[in-house]
């Protein structure tokens, strides 16, 4: 497999078709054409204003998408992959019953059976299988709305692409579902090197049998569109012939699948033609949209995307992956791309290193702001443009212009982005934000600036945070203020202070200046680092206090101190991110009922994570729990309980150490864990937890 030299630009235009495709349907998901057509008219621009709902939202179609596609990474990339590998990932990114699926219960919904199967031990592929759960079950449009991902790895090797998303399929469907997951995914893979859309359908189609109802339905949708050029008088056609009243449950893959065709063949090679007809066509249309707006992404790269109506401003590359890793629930789409494309760089034995030395923020592609905005309080309001741009980068080519005009008298210049859930979204109904804040106390802050030389005079710069305080309000606190005369570079450097539990809802750059009133400063890239120093404990924490844990108990409580109780198996609360990596975690716990209890450190989800645990039979425990458990080390130690211990995990390389009360007390080496976030865990029963701190080895 070769890699094409504009991969990374047509695997960001992918993901941006992606998420555009699906905030353009999603308000009016399961509307019939004829409601949107005499309510809306032809969709050819967001209507989420209309029906009053957010535009930007947490969608099964996304976060299911760009998160089972991380079996490839928790497996070493290997050039091969099983689709037992991919349900192990369902198993540790997914909290039953809160994060990525629709879950409406064994038998009506396909992933929820299919998660059902995987809990109890059925391995795939027998866990999607037709034998098992039925025919209309296994046939619902669940695999083919995952499967973008797999062809954004396998660039112009849509074979590849097409045997990545039998696999991925498999874990939760069978039958015509795997076909169409399949031909979708061989569309996106072969994007990269074609753009006639005929060869591109003759490409996927011949991984499919031909005597399969995928391929006799695509046969037909191409002849009508040879016949016709009209794609009502088409859509018309398909229903009638491959329509819900034909093909049962509650969203099947054939009548959808053929409207991702239909709208393809009609689209004239265009992104927004093809996301119009895909979207007014109705029926599951967060779904649909998204895959077509996925492949032409693909095939027609970002210029295409920008031709037509402006999709890319009003989402700023903005997206929620809402898993059991917090730590990426708030992330964007170039963050994700370059995910996937260095993904696609390691299989193919191509790599390449990541922009600007791995900064989080480095702008490296046309249009891409990262989820920067300009803040509309009224001392900011009308201040601030937000471009990117070409040139005034020392470590890449690109770089975010923040145009100012009219500072003085008061005013300033600010430039934000998200690192937990927004104010809009802490209540978002739907499938919920499960994340955590992505930057903490005590790590350091970097950020390069340049002032434009053509300035009308010096600024002054400065970084800044803002605090969910307990009663939900944001508090704005500062870094250092630097001067910045016209044509001046520099970085900022800050060390973020202790916050006393809130967590770090924003980040950004604040511009001022006392004469001047028009200019620019150009952002080439932010980022931060290192392990934090952050203590949770008692007091009226409010529900953006709650929420920064991700919750994966049957019972959670945060109002005093932490209570957690878990009903039947084991269950977990966790905080923090990838980035934390050698750091010891006490928790101050008094176990009340415990089958087994305790404190967790580089946690990767649900099913991946060190823990240092209690249990009832008379041990304690360091293990490791990487799908399956491994006992590290043990030694006999009573559970007691309601006594109050203080239980200290330290994980330092490859070094793992427990301690109760101070004194250490079992050791370890491992090597296959090496970063992740902190966690409480309890199995079948119930404890009380004072304080959390998390802070760095050394």
């Amino acid at each position: 497999m070769t890699i094409p030299t504009d991969y990374e630009e047509r695997v960001y235009a992918g993901v941006l078709g992606k998420i555009i495709g699906v905030y353009l349907g999603r308000p009016f998901e399961g509307w019939s054409h004829a409601d949107i057509s005499k309510r809306l008219g032809d969709v050819y621009y967001y209507k989420h204003e209309e029906i009053g709902v957010p535009l930007i939202v947490t969608d099964d179609d996304i976060s299911g998408t760009f998160t089972f596609l991380r079996a490839l990474e928790d497996n070493g990339y290997p050039p091969e992959i099983s689709p037992e590998w991919i349900g192990d990932a369902w198993l540790n990114y997914i909290i039953e019953n809160r994060t990525i699926l629709w879950w409406g219960g064994m038998g009506n919904s396909t992933e929820h059976t299919a998660f059902l199967r995987l809990k109890s031990g059925i391995r795939p592929p027998l866990s999607g299988s037709i034998g098992l759960n039925g025919k209309v079950v296994a046939e619902q449009i669940g695999a083919q709305i995952f499967i973008d991902g797999w062809g954004l790895v396998a660039p112009g090797d849509p074979a590849k692409a097409s045997e990545l998303a039998r696999c991925a399929a498999s874990v939760s469907h069978d039958g015509e579902a795997i076909y169409g997951a399949q031909v979708v995914a061989a569309l996106v893979s072969a994007g990269f090197i074609e753009k006639d859309i005929d060869k591109l359908i003759d490409t996927a189609v011949s991984f499919i049998p031909r005597d399969c109802l995928i391929r006799r339905m695509i046969d037909d949708i191409r002849e009508w569109a040879g016949e016709n050029d009209d794609w009502r008088v088409n859509r018309t056609k398909l229903e009638r012939q491959f329509g819900y009243e034909t093909y049962g449950g509650g969203c099947h893959i054939i009548p959808n699948h053929g409207l991702v065709i239909l709208s393809l063949l009609h689209s004239r090679g265009s992104f927004q033609r093809a996301l119009m007809i895909v979207n007014t066509c109705g029926w599951d249309t967060d779904c649909n949209s998204g895959n077509v707006g996925c492949i032409m992404g693909v095939r027609g790269g970002l210029s295409g995307i920008d031709e037509g109506a402006d999709f890319r401003t009003p989402v700023a590359d903005r997206l929620y992956l809402s898993t059991a890793d917090g730590g990426r629930g708030i992330t964007d789409a170039l963050s994700e791309a370059i995910r996937i494309s260095r993904a696609g760089r390691v299989i193919a034995g191509d790599p390449a290193p990541p922009p600007k030395n791995d900064a989080r923020f480095h702008f490296c592609m046309s249009g891409s702001v990262q989820g920067f905005r300009s803040e509309d309080s009224p001392e900011c309001r009308g201040v601030l443009d937000i471009v990117n741009i070409n040139g005034h980068s020392r470590l890449g080519e690109r770089s975010l212009a923040l145009r100012y005009h009219g500072l003085a008298h008061g005013r300033v210049a600010r430039a934000f982005t998200p690192t937990f859930i927004p104010p809009d979204a802490i209540n978002m109904g739907g499938y919920g934000v499960f994340a955590c804040p992505t930057i903490y106390p005590n790590q350091v802050v970097n950020a390069s600036l340049e002032a434009d030389a053509s300035n009308d005079s010096p600024v002054q710069c400065r970084l800044y945070i803002r605090c969910y305080q307990s009663d939900g309000e944001l508090k704005r606190f500062y870094g250092s203020s630097e001067h910045f005369a016209p044509g001046y570079v520099n970085s900022l450097e800050w060390r973020i202070p202790d916050m006393g539990g809130d967590p770090i809802a924003e980040i950004g750059v604040e511009i001022s200046s006392e004469t001047g009133s028009n200019g620019a400063v150009y952002l080439d890239y932010l980022t931060w680092a290192g392990e934090p120093d952050v203590t949770y404990g008692k007091g009226g924490k409010g529900i953006t206090h709650r929420k920064a844990w991700v919750d994966g108990l049957d019972h959670f409580e945060t109002w005093d101190g932490f209570r957690i109780c878990q009903d039947r198996g084991r269950g977990m609360a966790s905080h923090g991110t990838w980035d934390w990596r050698n750091y010891t975690v006490d928790i101050l716990i008094t176990p009340h009922l415990a089958k087994a209890t305790g404190v967790a450190a580089r946690v990767q989800g649900m099913t991946r994570y060190y823990a240092l645990l209690f249990t009832n039979d008379g041990k304690l425990r360091l293990v490791r729990f990487l799908n399956t458990e491994t006992i590290l080390a043990e030694t006999d130690y009573p559970l007691k309980l309601d006594v109050t211990r203080l239980l200290s995990l330290t994980v330092d390389g490859n070094v793992l150490a427990g301690r109760v009360d101070g004194e250490t007390i079992l050791q370890a080496k491992d090597t296959s864990l090496t970063c992740g976030a902190i966690g409480l865990v309890m199995e079948e029963g119930r404890a009380d937890i004072e304080k959390v701190r998390v802070y760095p080895c050394n």
